[in-house]
């Protein structure tokens, strides 16, 4: 029996040894775009950090490795991790990554003049060409950071230049809705009736355009129509703009139903 023991672990050793030769092997000797892919796909784990740490040692100017390593601290809400080591990325190759930090820091971290400056040097990079930071238009994007920052003007000159971007019948209809928005605030009604009922002729399900429209109507005294587009609102409620991420600046709620129609009342 003891004899058995002791053969039972020799082979249990060299058992584990092999199986160790083999994962070291993988990690540092196959190749890279495997073990890239390895990591990418295991996002956030233990055992993907670690190989993109192997990674950075042999290929320490490759930015991607630093993009990819960064994205799951920046979902999870660890952004002083995620954004030191996406820093490192854009050090590397800012006009690949300058975008998606710029996006990050407008949507999810509400730092609208770090936003826009990570916006404007991706501009001054890439002369010549319409960036899309995160697939959204540029400056539809520093409209709404200029939008949170309450700078109504210099909102409306960058929505204006997202629809020259894309053509007005192919701009994101959300543009329409800022515009009437910024107008709405300050104290252009009727252009930003035209905004609102331009939003909605490309899609009635525009729900942010309806509640806008009836809350202007409302104040007009205009009780018709304030309870039309209130009922298209509650109609089409739940087409609205919506991430389970992030709250957008423009984002309507039930909550602003409600209060309208108590103010109809």
């Amino acid at each position: 029996m003891k004899k058995f023991f002791k053969i039972f672990k020799i082979v249990l050793g060299v058992m584990l040894t092999a199986y160790s030769v083999v994962i070291i092997s993988f990690l540092v000797f196959s190749p890279f775009e495997d073990r890239y892919s390895l990591a990418a796909n295991m996002q956030g784990v233990f055992f993907s950090q670690s190989l993109f740490e192997i990674l950075k040692f042999q290929e320490p100017e490759n930015d991607k490795l630093y993009f990819e390593q960064s994205v799951p601290f920046n979902k999870r809400g660890y952004y002083a991790k995620g954004f030191s080591i996406l820093d490192k990325a854009i050090e590397l190759n800012p006009k690949v990554h300058l975008g998606y930090r710029g996006y990050m820091k407008l949507r999810f971290l509400r730092n609208y003049k770090a936003a826009l400056k990570d916006f404007d040097r991706l501009d001054t990079l890439t002369e010549n060409f319409v960036d899309a930071p995160w697939g959204e238009d540029i400056d539809f994007l520093r409209g709404e950071a200029y939008f949170g920052l309450e700078n109504y003007e210099k909102a409306i000159i960058h929505f204006k230049k997202s629809i020259e971007n894309q053509g007005e019948d192919w701009v994101d209809n959300q543009t329409y809705v800022y515009l009437g928005l910024s107008k709405y605030r300050l104290g252009n009604l009727e252009e930003a009736i035209t905004y609102h009922q331009k939003a909605l002729s490309q899609s009635k399900y525009t729900v942010e355009a309806h509640i806008a429209l009836a809350k202007i109507y409302i104040e007009q005294n205009k009780t018709e129509a304030a309870n039309i587009h209130l009922e298209q609102a509650k109609k089409y409620f739940n087409y609205k703009r919506d991430d389970p991420y992030n709250e957008y600046l423009n984002e309507v709620y039930e909550s602003d139903l409600v209060q309208l129609e108590n103010i109809r009342m």
